[in-house]
């Protein structure tokens, strides 16, 4: 996994989420691990796969309680970079009572994450690695060049695009994001397929799926939150998997769960779809929890969706 590690300060119970200049009382503060590229790890490490994670924390007390707890999780923590001149990363997160919810970044040590770095810790992982994971919280030519060390090894290579960064729109332009697994969401999905000028117009989910997964030359799976997930082959075959029925309580961090399950599958050799129609199933059940790893499941949990 190569990504943000983040310290979700998180207040849910809203009514509804605040829009500009608006305020929106809530429950109290609470305290979680986040991060788009630790999250990942550990919804994989906990589905059952062997995790390493590149990433950069700050040398202050919330970097070194971001890594004990995700060592604690299982995630081999050995790649991840200590900051001395950068604070480790946080995410404000609104959260209302539906469990949707609104997040401000502040990248800190994310934004300082080196290519040198990514690189030589890469270099060393490269060649037992079933899949890597990129996550954009970082720089972006560092997640590209990540991206591209994984497709130079001929490792399987997921790109969760979230955020959508001109980096990553500059690439799929230039065609070099061939081979490489997308996962937006919705939103993320229309930003990527969007009409020069920023227009992004109303065509359906698989329509602009197929168009992207012709562009990489790679499948893309579409998150679609409540509605499961949508399956784009190159060649423009579709497949929609429905979302397990929970009790919602909180969405942050679904997408991720999403996202590292399916790359632990991908690694243990499943193909797309089997391992897309358990990754449905781990982000259902990890919005029954608040907090971004809270409800992710372990892989007993997981083991009669395999």
């Amino acid at each position: 996994m190569v990504g943000a590690v983040n310290v979700d300060l998180v207040v849910a119970g809203l009514a509804r989420l605040p829009g500009p200049g608006e305020t929106a009382g809530g429950d109290g503060l609470r305290t979680f691990g986040g991060g788009k590229g630790a999250n990942a790890a550990v919804a994989a490490c906990r589905a059952g796969a062997s995790v390493a994670l590149v990433a950069a924390v700050g040398a202050d007390a919330n970097g070194r309680g971001a890594v004990a707890e995700l060592e604690a999780d299982g995630v081999d923590c050995s790649g991840v970079a200590v900051l001395a001149d950068e604070p480790t990363g946080v995410a404000l997160i609104l959260v209302d009572r539906s469990g949707e919810n609104l997040i401000a970044l502040g990248p800190g040590a994310n934004g300082a994450l080196s290519a040198d770095h990514v690189a030589g810790v890469l270099g060393e992982r490269l060649a037992g690695a079933g899949c890597v994971v990129v996550s954009p919280e970082i720089p972006g030519a560092v997640a590209l060049a990540a991206v591209a060390a994984a497709v130079s090894a001929g490792v399987t290579c997921i790109l969760d695009p979230a955020p959508v960064i001109p980096e990553v729109v500059a690439a799929l332009a230039a065609g070099d994001l061939g081979g490489v697994i997308l996962t937006p969401n919705a939103t993320e999905l229309r930003q990527l397929t969007g009409e020069p000028g920023g227009a992004v117009g109303e065509r359906a989910v698989g329509e602009r799926a197929v168009e992207l997964a012709g562009r990489t030359g790679a499948p893309v799976v579409v998150t679609l939150g409540g509605d499961g997930c949508l399956l784009a082959l190159p060649e423009g075959a579709t497949e929609t998997l429905a979302a397990h029925p929970v009790d919602v309580v909180d969405t942050t961090g679904a997408g991720d769960t999403f996202t590292g399950v399916l790359a632990a599958r991908l690694a243990a050799g499943a193909d797309l779809g089997a391992a897309a129609a358990t990754a449905v199933v781990a982000a259902s059940l990890s919005v029954t929890a608040a907090g971004a790893r809270t409800g992710m499941p372990a892989a007993v949990a997981l083991a009669p969706y395999l």
